[in-house]
């Protein structure tokens, strides 16, 4: 918390996010929020899950919610669609990441053997840009960065379970 207060931007992105995906709101059983920063690249940005786990594990996600302070704004559509695709792959790994080692060598080689996040899982995004004033910072990779930090913590809200490796086998998330 003394960190937030110590840094505009980051408490600036986390207060944008947790407000626009509605933080606070009382979640019905088997659902949660779950929330990650990260200030890399010159870049802050904040990602809130939602996500709700079924009583046979499945995980079906609602909403995501981010917003980033890049600095100075180049191209905005630009940047949305960098955060968009990075929750995306970050989704994918947390979700799917398996890889399958065999003598040495791994077993998946391309999209028809490694499962990515089909268009019909992907939950409705918002991304909130944040104007800065500073130089311009990265966008390459901080949507991905949030993902996984966010995702676990939805979970454990939604499940009261902590997990701390990925992907998480749906039994492990059966009640």
């Amino acid at each position: 918390r003394r960190h937030l207060n110590q840094n505009p931007r980051l408490r600036a992105v986390l207060d944008i996010a947790a407000r626009r995906a509605e933080w606070g709101k009382t979640q019905p059983p088997g659902r949660g929020l779950g929330v990650a920063l990260v200030h890399a690249w010159n870049s802050y940005a904040a990602l809130v899950i939602d996500l709700s786990v079924d009583k046979d594990g499945r995980v079906t996600l609602h909403r995501l919610t981010s917003a980033v302070d890049c600095g100075t704004v180049i191209n905005p559509d630009i940047c949305i669609a960098q955060m968009e695709s990075g929750h995306v792959f970050g989704l994918t790994a947390v979700m799917y990441g398996t890889l399958t080692i065999d003598r040495g060598r791994v077993v998946q080689s391309n999209f028809h053997d490694y499962q990515m996040l089909r268009i019909n899982e992907a939950p409705p995004m918002e991304v909130h840009l944040v104007q800065g004033s500073g130089d311009p910072g990265g966008m390459g990779e901080i949507g991905t960065a949030l993902v996984a930090p966010a995702f676990v913590n939805a979970l454990h809200a939604a499940t009261g379970k902590r997990f701390r490796t990925y992907p998480v086998p749906p039994e492990r998330l059966k009640s």
